[in-house]
């Protein structure tokens, strides 16, 4: 299924605004700069996976196999669509450490 380019330019411009956001308010709330740089590739296995999280403790052999079916299946579009993601997370983790160095201490 083919993505038009309207979709996917909404699409990254989504993810990256909702993962800098998320990140941002969760590097001022938790003090922790990177903290979501290491618990996105679980949110991004979790939405490949579409597999309900409690289905990997209930019947793990079978949920990796269907998360790793999904992993192989992903398609250029959500490689991008995912890594702008990823790159939001990363801008909002370089903002809080340039202004904690600038001197704002909430941040």
């Amino acid at each position: 299924m083919a993505m038009n380019i309207v979709q996917l330019f909404i699409s990254v411009l989504l993810y990256f605004v909702l993962f800098y956001g998320i990140s941002f308010i969760l590097n001022m709330i938790l003090k922790m700069t990177w903290i979501m740089a290491f618990v996105y590739p679980v949110i991004v296995l979790w939405i490949i996976g579409r597999v309900s999280l409690f289905d990997y403790i209930a019947s793990p052999g079978e949920s990796f196999g269907i998360l790793w079916e999904n992993t192989v299946g992903i398609s250029i579009y959500d490689i991008v669509i995912l890594g702008s993601g990823f790159i939001g997370i990363i801008l909002a983790g370089m903002t809080i450490r340039y202004l904690r160095k600038a001197g704002y201490q909430m941040f």
